[in-house]
């Protein structure tokens, strides 16, 4: 491994701070050894940079993960990562074909347009709208060139009583031939992500509730274990499932024992709380945010392109009262804790910079993902005197602000 590396009995301290590691992916269908292999790669490349030792090695048991050990400023750490998967969830929504995806454009543009969310959502951040309208409009493209092309094939050639035959499966074979370029240019995957956050105007699809609950159960086994933190991780399309799953944990009755914390990365909350049927999701960004008892912290960077970066998810959703506390909105300034010639090379890339929050800084500021998930100081105490970022938007810009 590169990087600094001590062997691991070597830190065997009993006095080591321990850490149970929740992370949520995206809407993303890979699987989640994908996140353990960029953990691996870019926290030995960041050890090596800011001079720090960290290892890993699997992690037992039934839920997929991975343990981290480090020794940072003299003192040990260990931590249990944990991946909450829900990509079979994701894979079961992207197996629509190539007709259904197009009603799936269809209805999905009407539920943002009809109910005013995308008008307000474009007046919010112009960036992550790009990324939304970027499937729409690539999907219109293809597929009036497809029909160019079934066109220009019954023009050119006589075909007798079967031109609207030809000229239909000249059509069909162009659409297949794009949707077999979606690897490379991401056009599908993004309308099935838009699309499933659509579903039922901002209501939890019936699986995805189930496996909220799920993750609700992960999280308070491991607040019933001997660590010392418990810290959940949303990233993405994670962000809003994280706050409902801790939001129901609360209110269940969160049993004592570690500090709970929150960190969320890039999100794109107002995608969802902006539709007319999230009053449970407006809801609990509103109690969350009130809470005593977690620590929330919020991380984007107005680079990325497919957040809504340093936009406080509670205020701009229209629920922030007196009594909001959290979170505290910080920018990971990729243009500042990148080197130029590292950020020249990743400024074009939108989608590897979506995911540059669990990366390694070649000039890393006071944000290190792999110090938070598994350094010795928790969230709390580490962004205890950090103010939020002065750019942050609080305005409320929903259409909707009616809570569950």
């Amino acid at each position: 491994m590169v990087g600094r590396v001590k062997p691991v009995a070597a830190r065997a301290d009993k006095g080591a701070y321990r850490r149970h590691v929740l992370y949520i992916p995206g809407y993303d269908p890979f699987p989640p050894r994908r996140y353990r292999e960029l953990y691996r790669s870019e926290g030995a490349e960041q050890a090596a940079i800011s001079g720090y030792d960290l290892s890993l090695k699997p992690r037992p048991g039934q839920t997929y993960g991975w343990q981290v050990e480090t020794h940072i400023d003299g003192r040990d750490a260990r931590a249990e990562v944990e991946v909450l998967v829900w990509s079979d969830l994701v894979k079961g929504s992207m197996t629509r074909g190539i007709a259904g995806t197009y009603l799936m454009l269809a209805r999905t543009a009407w539920v943002y347009m009809s109910s005013g969310a995308l008008f307000r959502l474009v007046r919010l951040r112009k960036g992550p709208m790009i990324a939304a309208l970027y499937p729409a409009v690539l999907l219109l493209l293809q597929g009036l060139l497809a029909l160019l092309a079934g066109g220009l094939a019954v023009w050119l050639a006589p075909w007798g009583g079967i031109d609207w035959l030809v000229g239909a499966a000249v059509v069909w074979v162009v659409l297949a031939g794009f949707r077999r370029l979606d690897r490379r240019l991401y056009v599908y995957y993004l309308m099935h992500d838009f699309a499933f956050t659509a579903l039922g105007g901002g209501v939890y699809p019936a699986a995805l509730e189930e496996r909220l609950a799920v993750f609700r159960a992960r999280v308070r086994a491991a607040l019933a274990s001997d660590v010392q933190e418990v810290l959940l991780v949303g990233h993405s399309s994670g962000v809003h499932i994280g706050v409902s799953v801790l939001a129901d944990l609360i209110r269940e009755g969160r049993p004592p024992g570690p500090s709970l914390s929150f960190l969320s990365l890039g999100q794109a909350v107002p995608m969802a709380s902006f539709l007319p049927g999230a009053q449970r999701l407006r809801a609990d960004l509103r109690f969350l945010s009130e809470r005593e008892d977690i620590t929330w912290v919020d991380v984007s960077a107005p680079s990325d392109g497919c957040s809504f970066a340093l936009c406080d998810p509670v205020a701009v959703s229209g629920v922030a009262t007196e009594a909001q506390r959290w979170p505290l909105v910080i920018s990971a300034s990729f243009s500042q804790t990148l080197s130029p010639e590292r950020w020249h090379a990743l400024k074009r890339r939108f989608f590897r910079l979506h995911f540059q929050y669990m990366c390694a800084f070649d000039r890393p500021g006071d944000y290190d993902y792999f110090q938070i998930t598994a350094g010795p100081i928790s969230l709390r105490k580490r962004y205890r005197r950090r103010n939020p970022s002065a750019s942050r938007i609080t305005r409320p810009y929903s259409p909707y602000r009616d809570a569950a």
